[in-house]
Formats: structure tokens, sequence, C-alpha cells
């Protein structure tokens, strides 16, 4: 059974959809945001959120990783930095476990929490303040600002989301 399970893991639709949400995320992440040299605004999390929800963690990882290293090379905005794609593969794996199976309102609260105030204020703050040689903690506080927009974003478009999955699977029962 568990030998079924791993062979079917990775079918022909799921490599299509990855595939289809990594090109996504390189368009909304490099094309469709706001960015400076410290902060991104945009909409990026939505196919990384929508694989979690779909596949789980190690699909989410796939779509955050693979979409950040194909859009670094291909799109570059500044040099390239590995810690990113270490952010956006952790972001895609905190989605994947938190929204997988059961999506409520504290499961979903949790995930855009940890991955905006954890992941990216902390974690990212550090590979921008190491890229570029600036202090920290300022940088920090700068960054605030987009958090405090984020994540009351995300909790909306991901909460949305689950909606329209939810009438999604329940019109394909019918």
């Amino acid at each position: 059974m568990a030998a079924e399970i791993k062979k079917n893991w990775l079918t022909t639709r799921m490599t299509v959809t990855l595939g289809l949400l990594i090109a996504l995320e390189i368009v909304l992440s490099r094309f469709l945001s706001f960015a400076a040299w410290n902060m991104k605004i945009g909409f990026a999390f939505v196919p990384v959120a929508l694989a979690a929800m779909l596949y789980g963690p190690v699909a989410a990882a796939i779509v955050g990783g693979l979409g950040d290293i194909i859009g670094a090379l291909m799109f570059p905005i500044g040099p390239y930095a590995p810690g990113f794609t270490v952010t956006a593969v952790l972001m895609g794996l905190v989605l994947g476990f938190l929204l997988q199976k059961r999506r409520e309102l504290w499961r979903v609260l949790t995930a855009v929490c940890v991955n905006q105030l954890v992941l990216s204020l902390f974690l990212n703050t550090l590979w921008i303040s190491m890229l570029y040689s600036s202090a920290y903690w300022p940088l920090l506080v700068t960054r605030l600002v987009q958090c405090a927009i984020l994540v009351p974003v995300q909790l909306a478009v991901i909460l949305l989301m689950e909606k329209a999955l939810e009438r999604f699977d329940r019109g394909r029962e019918l």
C-alpha cells in the first residue's frame, strides 16, 4: 500500500498543475509586485498557497523554491541570494503543513503569521541585511510596513481561495 501511494504521488496532472503554479508565481513575483530594495508587496504567495491546499507541503515547497530560483535566473531583480530560496521553501512547507487537510481560521492565521512575522520579517530581513551590508534592526523596523499590509491581505485571499475550492469540490461531486 505504501509503495502504491509513493508511486502515484507525482501524477501527470499534478506535474502540469505545479508547472503552471510555478510560472504564475514567477509572473506575480517578478512583474506584478511592488518591490523596493528592502520590501516586496504582491500576490506571489497565491500559487504557493494553492499548491499547499491541493497537494501539501512538499508541493508548496517545490512551487516556492523553483519559482524563486527560476525567477531569479530568468528575471533577476538583484544578485541571487540562496537565502531567499530557503525562505521560499520554508514558507511553502509552513503553508502546506497547516493548510493541506483542514483550513480553519486559526490554521490560516497561524500559517500567515509564521510566514510573515517569522520567515519574511526576521529571516528575509537577515538576508537583505547580509546582501546589502545594512544594519539589521533599522531594516527590520522599515519592513514592518510590509508585514502590516500583507498579513490581512494574505489572510483574506487564502480564506477566499478556501471558499472557492469548497465550491469547486462540491460542483465536481454533483
